[in-house]
């Protein structure tokens, strides 16, 4: 992606602001209305006052804190690379705070920062604004001058807000004001005015001449035409709070028809998509970010379930159901598999159904189907999830639709180089299971603070092992990679050939695997996992 360089948002707002044209900003309150008004085309962002305390909920009365508008700036100015005006009401607090605001400011790369001249706490302009007082005008000037002399950057700019028109002060003093902030220091001069008609900002305009940029907000006098203000030679004109204002008109609507029809199709054509959404939060950069900086681990990997059986030592609980759809804690025990492949990245997930197929129909599963399940075993049935696969090879972890287990077994399943890999539980006479699950594994080394800095590999699986060659038993968990996947099914389909092995388990699979010569890395675990075999395994899943 090609990006273009910008000037730094300072700069940009300077020339914006000393423009021989007039020119236009407009409010936005958050980061997501930052990010529409630059998409709009606007040069610059008024991040109003009013706005930003609306959004909290809080009135516009220096109720928001100075540092929560703060850290909402950060976020629009993150979100943006055109320069945002701050609305700085008085500059909450003396000469002090000011220059603390503009050293915070321009960490933030805010552009600019207007204040106005009356007190702290201040009141919003259009609240019986002729019984505001005033700020003295000299401690306003000694703030402007502070907030000049703590700017690091030259550019950075301070737009002094007369407000002797709304406070009922006449042109005189609008003017007397005016200049003594320009003397301070200040970049430009916003002069405000609550009247329907733009006369007392035109006759300002007239006296003052373009002694430096003159800046307007024409909110009350919104029927003037714009070519008026150009006439006259304004220097920016501010949008104020019009984004806050149809943002609210919008959702209040929409609430009203949620709430009165009470479903999504009265509203859906009427709002943006989800996905829009997505595009305005820039997911997309996300998702590339993703593709370079995360492991590549997850990403490749897809799973297998195999849960073609009923699970007849269950009883009356899989009448109806397969024991993968027998709920543990409120939901299926498929869905807990499927939770915890999907919480370490793996969504390619593929169930194969057998006895009761209708009822497994999870969404966001793909599906095959052993029709046999009845006269067939687990190799027939991962035989034909293998041949269903639609995705390109990757690494597999294949593991059985009846058992919960702590996610590091399959992180540790991927995280092995090796084609093939199993995972055995030494903690084995505890276990009841093992006949199902394939049996009793040997291996080159028993589970030991030595097996952690030693592979460890499969000898045999089975049930016919003597106890004290015992190493553990098979959890039902067995990884191949991407380049295992075709000799893997060549195995397979060799031993289906032989009608003796239409039934045959996962431990058939693994001991021709081994007959071959094929390495299959065994690592340890005690615990983590639960085989559901049983009803008291059923009430114990509800406390896995």
């Amino acid at each position: 992606m090609t990006v273009t360089l910008l000037p730094d948002k300072s700069s940009q707002f300077k020339k914006l602001l000393r423009s021989p044209q007039l020119e236009f900003i407009c409010e936005a309150h958050n980061g997501l209305s930052a990010k529409i008004v630059e998409e709009a085309g606007f040069q610059g962002i008024w991040a109003s006052g009013l706005s930003i305390s609306a959004q909290f909920g809080v009135r516009d009365n220096n109720e928001a804190s100075w540092t929560q508008v703060l850290d909402n700036l950060e976020f629009m100015s993150d979100a943006t690379r055109i320069p945002i005006l701050l609305d700085g009401d008085t500059g909450y607090g003396n000469f002090n705070n000011m220059q603390r605001l503009i050293r915070k400011l321009e960490q933030r790369h805010i552009a600019a920062v207007c204040i106005e001249d009356k007190l702290f706490p201040k009141t919003n302009s259009f609240l019986k604004g002729e019984a505001q007082p005033l700020a003295d005008m000299e401690e306003f000037c000694g703030k402007i001058k502070a907030g000049k002399d703590a700017q690091s950057d030259p550019d950075f700019c301070i737009i002094a807000r007369v407000e002797a028109f709304i406070c009922g002060w006449g042109l005189a003093e609008a003017l007397r004001r005016a200049e003594a902030y320009h003397q301070a220091g200040a970049d430009g001069i916003l002069i405000h005015s609550a009247l329907a008609v733009p006369d007392e900002i035109l006759a300002f305009k007239r006296e003052w001449g373009d002694r430096c940029p003159v800046v307007i907000v024409p909110t009350k006098y919104y029927a003037t035409p714009t070519d008026v203000f150009r006439q006259h030679g304004i220097s920016l004109v501010i949008w104020a709070n019009h984004m806050l204002r149809a943002s609210v008109a919008s959702m209040q609507a929409t609430a009203r028809t949620l709430q009165e029809q009470e479903n999504l199709l009265s509203i859906e054509d009427e709002i943006i998509s989800v996905s829009e959404i997505f595009r305005l939060q820039g997911a997309a950069e996300l998702l590339e970010a993703e593709k370079r900086y995360l492991p590549k681990t997850a990403e490749r990997a897809s799973a297998i379930v195999l849960a073609a059986s009923r699970g007849d030592e269950l009883g009356e609980l899989t009448e109806d159901k397969p024991k993968t759809m027998v709920n543990i804690r409120g939901v299926p025990l498929l869905s807990h598999i499927a939770d915890a492949y999907n919480s370490m990245g793996i969504k390619d997930i593929l169930v194969v159904r057998g006895y009761k197929k209708g009822a497994v129909n999870l969404p966001n599963l793909h599906y095959v189907d052993n029709d046999e399940f009845a006269d067939t075993g687990e190799l027939y049935s991962l035989r034909k999830a293998l041949q269903a696969k639609r995705s390109h090879p990757q690494d597999t972890i294949i593991s059985y639709g009846d058992v919960l287990f702590n996610t590091y077994i399959p992180q540790a399943l991927l995280q092995a180089k090796d084609d093939f890999v199993i995972f055995v539980d030494s903690d084995w006479k505890e276990k009841t299971s093992y006949n199902r699950l394939g049996g009793f594994a040997e291996c080159t080394a028993p589970n030991s603070r030595k097996a952690f800095n030693t592979q460890i590999h499969l000898t045999q699986l089975g049930t016919a092992i003597a106890p004290d060659k015992i190493h553990g038993v098979w959890m039902g968990f067995f990884k191949v990679s991407a380049p295992g996947l075709a000799p893997l099914q060549e195995i397979l389909a060799d031993l289906l050939k032989n009608p003796a092995h239409r039934k045959a388990g996962m431990a058939s699979l693994f001991q021709e695997m081994l007959k071959r010569r094929y390495s299959i890395r065994v690592l340890y675990t005690v615990g983590h996992w639960l085989d559901i075999n049983s009803l008291d395994d059923v009430v114990q899943a509800g406390s896995f």
